[in-house]
């Protein structure tokens, strides 16, 4: 079994036991409508592009709000947590790209879900799960702080490290590898990482990465 799958399950789980209009880490976005996102991703992909074209603020998306809006009830809510439970077709684009989309997607907004309500426990991820999620850090990364003004390492508690912007004045972000998916992906207030380097470097990272995302 692929590792999306494993946290495709553990997700439904969450979805089942949160409160669907519990908040979630994504401004304007309870737990019943980031569940509609990831349906829609999955599902209605065209319908998704054209919310996006249209830029709407947050919780105000046209198709999307169509899509939550089956999920009124607590039997609508369940039908769309089942939809998503099924997973995706043989023929569905997310299919083909596995574990290299889809584990980061449903890990961030698996935490989206479990953080909206405050900070509990981390979960423990299987040590295999973990690796498969740190490989695909340093691109992650790479494409995150392609920008930066000061050089960037990523690296976790069991010693793994990776540079991801080159410079001779920089940052190291240090977490467990679930924080720094949250990190890397604007989650900042949310994520357990520790940000070490000379003061005026740390100064400056922080200070661009408020201003860009």
């Amino acid at each position: 079994m692929r590792w999306m799958d494993a946290e495709r399950q553990a997700l439904v789980a969450t979805f089942r036991e949160t409160d669907p209009d519990a908040p979630t880490l994504c401004a304007g976005w309870d737990a019943r409508r980031l569940l509609g996102h990831l349906v829609q991703r999955e599902h209605s992909l065209w319908s998704q592009l054209m919310d996006v074209a249209a830029k709407r603020e947050p919780g105000h998306e046209k198709h999307l709000s169509e899509l939550v809006a089956t999920a009124e009830t607590p039997e609508g809510y369940e039908a769309l947590v089942a939809r998503f439970a099924a997973g995706t077709g043989p023929a569905n684009p997310m299919t083909w790209f596995g574990d290299s989309v889809q584990l980061l997607e449903y890990i961030i907004h698996h935490e989206d879900v479990r953080r909206g309500v405050g900070t509990p426990e981390p979960r423990v991820l299987p040590a295999a799960e973990q690796e498969a999620l740190w490989k695909r850090m340093p691109f992650l990364a790479k494409m995150t702080y392609r920008k930066s003004p000061v050089g960037v390492s990523l690296a976790r508690p069991t010693g793994d490290s990776a540079v991801v912007k080159k410079g001779e004045n920089g940052v190291v972000v240090t977490g467990d590898v679930v924080e720094l998916a949250l990190y890397l992906s604007g989650r900042r207030e949310a994520a357990a990482v520790a940000i070490t380097g000379q003061p005026q470097n740390i100064e400056a990272f922080k200070q661009w990465s408020t201003r860009s995302f």
